[in-house]
């Protein structure tokens, strides 16, 4: 009887473990997710964030923000002293960001847009996502509107980067930090459907302290 019981009670811890490996695989990575996908950097405190610079076309068709690792206090001075930080990555699979991947990619880090004559601070600099905070695939948009609506991803106890849902052409990419002090509106109305950068700071004044992170249109006109 005792070794009836024994012999089931292993089978059942095989079987456990089993099924937990199991659950643990994720599926196939999609290979069309593999690409160039150039990102901005931003600093709040201490840390550092990416954000990818989205477009209505696959495979950057995605909304992704990830805090990652500080290198040090050169590289958190320099993300923090500049008005804009782009990185180029080499070539990788987004879709690992998408889910929440612990990631290592070497990136060329550029003094303002890599593509609009940015100055290249650093050449192969290895670039470690370490935490998911948001993401949003691009796909049934809504259509272009002066209604503006946005996502909030807490990054402290009080503070949060408030995010835009970017909708259908023309559309804007705009990310502020909030240290909340009061109720925030997530959705409002602007004067235009790509309003300037100052209207949408304004609209979040009574929210608490603002840093304004970035503001972008290019390729979503």
């Amino acid at each position: 009887m005792n070794k009836t019981i024994l012999t089931t009670l292993l089978s059942l811890v095989t079987f456990c473990a089993h099924a937990g490996k199991e659950k643990q695989e994720p599926p196939p990575l999609n290979p069309a997710f593999y690409g160039e996908h150039p990102m901005v950097l931003l600093n709040e405190g201490s840390g550092i964030y990416a954000v990818n610079l989205p477009r209505y076309q696959f495979p950057n068709n995605v909304q992704v923000v990830y805090r990652i690792e500080n290198p040090g206090v050169a590289f958190l001075s320099l993300v923090r002293d500049s008005d804009l930080i782009t990185i180029k990555p080499q070539k990788f699979n987004i879709e690992r960001l998408m889910r929440g991947e612990e990631l290592e990619v070497k990136a060329d880090v550029y003094s303002g847009h890599f593509a609009e004559g940015g100055m290249q601070m650093h050449k192969n600099f290895p670039i470690v996502f370490n935490k998911k905070l948001y993401s949003r695939v691009l796909s049934d948009l809504t259509p272009s509107s002066q209604w503006q609506e946005y996502d909030a991803i807490p990054i402290s106890e009080d503070g949060s980067i408030y995010i835009h849902k970017i909708q259908q052409s023309p559309s804007f990419n705009h990310l502020i930090y909030v240290d909340l002090t009061s109720a925030c509106m997530k959705k409002f109305r602007t004067s235009k459907r790509v309003p300037p950068h100052n209207e949408l700071t304004l609209k979040f004044v009574n929210c608490g302290s603002l840093k304004p992170l970035y503001y972008d249109t290019k390729g979503l006109e």
